[in-house]
């Protein structure tokens, strides 16, 4: 093989810097994102209420389901507070009134299926999973799930146990205790949104609690069902409504109307001598996803405390190495005002310098606005990681389900694009005036005080924050 002369290779070596000095990468055309058009789900409604979802993807022979029931644990009584968690437990191991919950592993194990329950805030849910093949055989399981359950007693005790031993740890990690006691702050410590089990209140559930709950709420006109994968609309649509279509339906539903009592502002302190790190959470009420400013808001979280290009990271990680992590915005939900929450952890040693950083910062939102850099980075980073979050057929339909759940537009994640290309600088500007400000803020600090560059009480007064747990009924505290 020739070799180049050298003459040659010294008159390429000084070129190449050349050409790149009249190259900038930002001067490569980047094309508009194509229009965003997913794969609507198709929507029935039966005579008893009950909405069904239907989304075909044939890509791989599965068919995956889900029924969302409306009841959650904000309706739990307050002396009974795990009562949700353990009902969806329970509903799936405690099995139905002909098969126990062992003899369902069984039957759905050489099938390669699963069927799980679960409960949450605002909602109880099953949910399946199988093969093509298997849809009727593990259906019928679901059916006799949704219209027969059991609750044995010894599933029952055994959840209690389970959650008896998640109680005795719950204050083992900072992170947890931080999460846990901002959003007492936010909501008040015995509001619905905030309260946590206990060893009083799940031994007091029975097993009639979790018939009465499953007699309450389990009705077709409060069940929304999706279903997503291999099949034919028009035959799956025939086979739900054979199998749903004589339900009867129950009561109308109400909606929750939760008042919120947030904590004053100021400083809230958890002592934890075990630690050598400070975990610090500034909360004040959110809003709601139809709030005006959503998309507004949306774009101020990301440019602000978003990400690794956020100001927060930029600032006080990366700028000034006070914080492992930090980042945050405004809460936003779906019925009901979200969390306001900025979040950093550093060293014990720097706590309050921290905190002084995080109002800082605050504070500059007025003299020093989002930039319409930033606001152009913001948007580019929400958008173009947008499709993935709604990348296929199944996500789509979670996504629809929500929406009908809340009441909200069926187009709302077609708005969602738009409305983040609209946000212009004045409506990010404005949002941060609406939402932030220090004198607002009920500032939480979980550590070690005893290695703090300052004490606490240095910024104002301290609220000192009680996390022992109670024990159980008939045992001493310790």
């Amino acid at each position: 093989m020739k070799r180049l002369p050298s003459i040659l290779i010294i008159m390429v070596a000084l070129a190449v810097p050349h050409l790149l000095a009249q190259t900038s990468w930002q001067q490569i055309p980047i094309p508009p994102l194509p229009a965003f058009h997913p794969q609507e789900p198709k929507r029935i409604e039966l005579p008893n209420g009950m909405v069904i979802f239907l989304q075909e993807d044939h890509e791989l022979p599965l068919i995956d389901g889900v029924a969302r029931i409306r009841g959650g644990s904000r309706r739990e009584p307050a002396d009974k507070v795990g009562l949700v968690d353990i009902y969806g437990e329970v509903w799936r191991t405690g099995g139905t009134k002909t098969q126990t919950g062992d003899q369902l592993d069984d039957y759905l194990e050489i099938r390669a299926a699963r069927v799980e329950t679960g409960g949450g805030g605002d909602s109880t849910s099953l949910g399946w999973s199988c093969l093509k093949a298997d849809f009727d055989d593990v259906f019928k399981v679901v059916m006799d799930l949704l219209q027969n359950p059991a609750f044995r007693d010894d599933k029952l005790d055994l959840a209690q146990h389970e959650a008896f031993d998640g109680i005795s740890r719950r204050n083992d990690d900072i992170g947890g205790i931080a999460a846990r006691e901002s959003v007492k702050l936010a909501y008040g410590a015995q509001n619905p949104y905030a309260r946590v089990p206990e060893y009083a209140t799940v031994s007091a559930i029975t097993r009639q609690d979790l018939e009465n709950w499953y007699q309450t709420y389990v009705h077709p006109n409060n069940i929304i069902v999706g279903v997503a994968g291999d099949f034919d609309s028009v035959a799956m649509e025939a086979k739900l409504r054979a199998a749903f279509g004589a339900w009867p339906k129950g009561p109308a539903w109400k909606k929750d109307d939760i008042p919120l009592q947030p904590a004053k502002p100021g400083y809230y302190l958890i002592p934890k001598t075990d630690v050598n790190q400070s975990a610090i959470r500034m909360i004040a009420p959110g809003t709601r996803r139809d709030d005006p400013d959503y998309f507004a808001i949306e774009v101020f979280n990301e440019a602000f405390g978003g990400g690794f290009s956020s100001r927060l990271f930029r600032d006080l990680r990366t700028g000034k190495g006070l914080a492992y992590s930090v980042g945050g915005g405004v809460g936003t939900a779906f019925d009901h005002p979200g969390v306001l929450r900025l979040s950093i952890g550093t060293k014990s040693q720097s706590t309050v310098e921290a905190i002084q950083g995080l109002y800082q910062e605050v504070d500059d939102l007025t003299t020093k606005p989002i930039t319409d850099d930033e606001i152009k980075r913001a948007k580019d980073s929400i958008l173009n990681s947008f499709v993935f979050n709604f990348d296929s057929p199944d996500k789509v339909l979670r996504e629809r389900m929500a929406y009908e759940f809340y009441g909200y537009p069926a187009d709302f994640l077609e708005r969602y694009r738009a409305g983040i290309e609209k946000v212009q600088p004045a409506d990010v500007k404005r949002v941060a005036a609406r939402f932030m400000h220090t004198d607002k803020l009920a500032v939480l600090v979980v550590g070690n005080t005893g290695e703090f560059d300052k004490p606490l009480s240095s910024l104002g007064p301290v609220t000192t924050v009680d996390i022992s747990i109670p024990p159980p009924p008939g045992e001493p505290v310790k």
